[in-house]
């Protein structure tokens, strides 16, 4: 075999790092069941979106094409979707895994050279993501006997979802030589990938809805079109409702995203993961980006700060709690430089944004329903995160101390269960509370603007503090206002016990799972099909019910904050009843206690089961890492 040969196979096929990690995952069943799934989505929608139009009888050659093509759409859009959900989750054991010093020291000592350990990493955890692809190929295909649907849009959508793909385990790989990031930053990176995916989206439609974006009416493809694969795959399916720029009206890189975005996106994933691999490449020997710390072992920002080595053995005693657990962990986690620096920008940047609203709107640099998208789309983000970081904090505060042995020791202590349990929950959402009272402070400060009337100016040259709203039953307009005054209130009310139900979930499963990435998958899935299902549900009711609709509605937190935002189109048949807003609200607040009760009676339900079985489970996973 040539030598150029043998080379270039021990990039990718022969490589042993890829043929490790392939063999290594065709054999977990977690794996088979998400691959099992992926395509079971995808069956299910392609079935139902065919089905659903033919129930009316016969049809045309050309609505049979129609609907071809719409099946097309959903599943080409679904399957995006479900690639950019899955890549992070496939990828995260090139940071939670490699990220280790020891691993890296043991594969520097064998014959691969830097190229081979990066490319290996990356093709051995990418095969997974283009497994998935190819596997849904002949879904695709079925769609093209029913016309509509040409050859080249099907390739094309396939090259999107596979650049996203590509380049979100370029990132993962960068994390993971880096080796300043461990198994704490798989759902930091998880959260980062699907934060930027929503605020590229909601971006994208603010432009298009003040006329920046191309097209003679400016509702087309704007800057942010060649960055979002959920954008691009608009883009190519939808040329007329999100059309390009008109060939040759742009130069320069406006041609580029503007014109031709989808082929930008593509080949922009490209070019950055090609740049991501050469950065590991050439720093995966040399201690990636930690050879920025000195000899001392103490990193250079550290130093600047005056702080010492992160694992010095002598520091400052603190005031410990009476609960030493919960102490632990409202307190430890907040021990490292970074961890301050993230959670107080998040809170920081978040006041000054919401104060940065009400003041732009107070100025008339917005409109009422710009001014309503943006804060819904604000505090619905806000509430997002801080639910994905008490997530990722609960689902790993158990499983990552029978890791690492530090629950052996713990259980040596006279902490009984119960104390152990109770201290994981207070502890983890005292952490959370300064990040929860962002959005709460967000509606308090729209809700105390509408309550003072727009700081007493409003109708003086000043925006109205109240909107005109016809309900669906009438074809007069009735005053609104633009945000609920007691929104704050009613948020609280039910944020606080909504995150101690997704910490007591977190802390279940990272009690009953083995490790910390089995953990933190099973707390998304059950909090997400139940805020999910209870989500669709309550915006339904909302809307559609008369008095309990309201009340249902307040059991999720995205549906509350929706009528607390926007509460004529919220509670349409309540106010369309009782023309006006008081019996709507009324059946809020009340609907925000059951939700509070609700979510207090899940938590101690939990809590009791959890004490219960709690020396049974430890034992049975004894000794494990």
């Amino acid at each position: 075999m040539p030598v150029i040969l043998k080379w270039l196979l021990r990039l990718g096929p022969t490589n042993p790092i890829a043929v490790r990690l392939v063999q290594n995952g065709s054999r977990r069943t977690r794996h088979l069941y998400i691959r099992s799934a992926y395509l079971a989505a995808l069956i299910l929608l392609l079935l139902w979106s065919l089905l659903r139009p033919m129930g009316s009888g016969s049809i045309s050659f050309r609505e049979l094409a129609q609907f071809g093509a719409d099946s097309f759409t959903a599943v080409a859009y679904l399957q995006v979707g479900l690639i950019c959900v899955l890549a992070p989750v496939f990828m995260a054991g090139a940071i939670a895994q490699e990220a280790n010093p020891r691993t890296w020291d043991i594969l520097l000592t064998t014959p691969l050279g830097p190229l081979q350990i990066v490319l290996g990493n990356l093709f051995g955890r990418l095969f997974f993501i283009l497994a998935l692809l190819v596997s849904s190929l002949p879904l695709f295909a079925i769609t093209k006997y029913f016309g509509g649907v040409p050859a080249p849009a099907i390739f094309t959508s396939y090259l999107i979802a596979g650049s996203a793909a590509l380049f979100v385990g370029s990132m993962a790989i960068a994390l993971s030589v880096s080796r300043l990031v461990g198994k704490r930053a798989v759902f930091a990176f998880y959260i980062a990938v699907v934060s930027y995916l929503v605020l590229s989206i909601a971006v994208d439609y603010w432009l298009r809805t003040q006329g920046r974006g191309a097209g003679t009416s400016g509702s087309g493809v704007t800057w942010l079109t060649a960055l979002n694969p959920f954008l691009a795959l608009t883009a190519l399916l939808n040329p007329t409702t999100y059309p390009a720029a008109t060939p040759g009206s742009h130069a320069g890189l406006g041609a580029w995203f503007l014109e031709r975005p989808v082929a930008t996106f593509c080949v922009g994933s490209l070019v950055c993961s090609v740049v991501l691999i050469a950065a590991s490449t050439l720093t995966v020997r040399s201690g990636g980006l930690a050879m920025m710390a000195g000899e001392s072992g103490v990193p250079w920002h550290r130093r600047l700060l005056g702080l010492g080595r992160a694992g010095a053995e002598h520091r400052p005693p603190r005031h410990v709690w009476a609960n030493p657990v919960a102490w632990r962990e409202a307190a430890a986690r907040n021990a490292t430089l970074g961890r301050i620096a993230a959670r107080w920008a998040f809170i920081g940047v978040g006041a000054l944004w919401a104060i940065g609203l009400v003041a732009m709107f107070h100025g008339g640099g917005m409109k009422a329903a710009e001014f309503q998208l943006a804060l819904l789309a604000t505090v619905i983000g806000e509430v997002a995160v801080t639910t994905l970081v008490a997530i990722n904090t609960s689902a790993t505060a158990i499983s990552r101390e029978r890791e690492d042995g530090t629950l052996d020791l713990i259980l040596t202590t006279p902490i009984t269960p119960g104390q152990y349990l109770s201290g994981k929950l207070r502890g983890l959402v005292a952490y959370l509370a300064p990040m929860l009272a962002v959005p709460i402070f967000t509606l308090g400060l729209a809700g105390l603007y509408v309550a003072t009337d727009g700081l007493g100016s409003a109708g003086g040259g000043s925006p109205e503090v109240t909107v005109p709203y016809t309900t669906s039953q009438s074809t007069t307009p009735m005053p609104v206002p633009l945000v609920l005054p007691e929104g704050a209130l009613l948020a609280a009310l039910v944020l606080l016990p909504f995150i101690a139900f997704c910490v007591m979930v977190g802390l279940h499963w990272s009690l009953k799972s083995r490790g910390t990435l089995a953990s933190v998958v099973a707390t998304v899935g059950i909090v997400g099909i139940v805020s999910g299902v209870v989500g669709l549900c309550g915006w339904q009711a909302s809307r559609d019910f008369q008095f309990v609709g309201p009340s249902l509605g307040a059991l999720s937190p995205a549906t509350l904050v929706w009528a607390i935002v926007t509460p004529g189109p919220a509670m349409d048949a309540t106010i369309a009843q009782t023309g006006a807003l008081a019996s709507a609200r009324v059946a809020l607040l009340v609907g925000a206690v059951v939700a509070a009760g609700v979510y207090v009676g899940i938590v101690a339900g939990l809590h009791k089961a959890m004490k219960g079985g709690f020396d049974a489970t430890v034992r049975k996973l004894a000794g494990m890492r």
